[in-house]
């Protein structure tokens, strides 16, 4: 059975207004797909939508509590790691920076080791007038959109010779 991401309740899928779950199948050992996740910075050296992000302290990589910034479809936004299981879960709460309208997300990841390798989710909720406004109504859809194109790129990432 697969797990799912433990969300806050004020983050739940239902009481939140945009909610996203992306999944797939990775040829590579959930040790692997995890030493991409948790390597921020280089995120986009297989996505390169997430090519502003910084650790924020003295961690190189995210761990529990591991606070950082990003820039995300051209909005600084402020991160903390919220739950790290290594090799299995990862999950952080977010905020968009200089918005007043207490607009939150939530995004985890779990990695399930199956047979062939591991089995990659991703669910994100999001809530507030800002993400109603950008995601909602100007660019329905884009939330899978962006996690679907993520799941894929990191399995291929993951799957490459010079990740194993």
């Amino acid at each position: 059975m697969l797990k799912r991401v433990k969300f806050p309740p004020e983050n739940d899928p239902g009481v939140t207004a945009l909610y996203a779950l992306n999944e797939i199948d990775v040829k590579a050992p959930a040790e692997v797909v995890w030493r991409l996740l948790v390597d921020a910075e280089n995120w986009s050296s297989y996505f390169p939508p997430e090519d502003q992000v910084r650790i924020l302290g003295e961690d190189t990589e995210l761990k529990l509590g591991t606070r950082y910034s990003r820039v995300t479809v051209g909005f600084p936004m402020s991160c903390v790691v919220r739950e790290c299981v290594p090799f299995r879960s990862l999950s952080w709460s977010t905020t968009v920076d200089g918005d007043e309208t207490g607009s939150t997300a939530f995004h985890g990841w779990i990695i399930t080791p199956t047979e062939d390798g591991c089995h990659l989710l991703t669910e994100e909720t999001l809530q507030g007038a800002f993400f109603l406004e950008e995601i909602g109504r100007k660019n329905p859809g884009a939330l899978y959109k962006y996690h679907q194109d993520w799941v894929e790129m990191l399995a291929r990432a993951a799957e490459a010779p010079a990740a194993s």
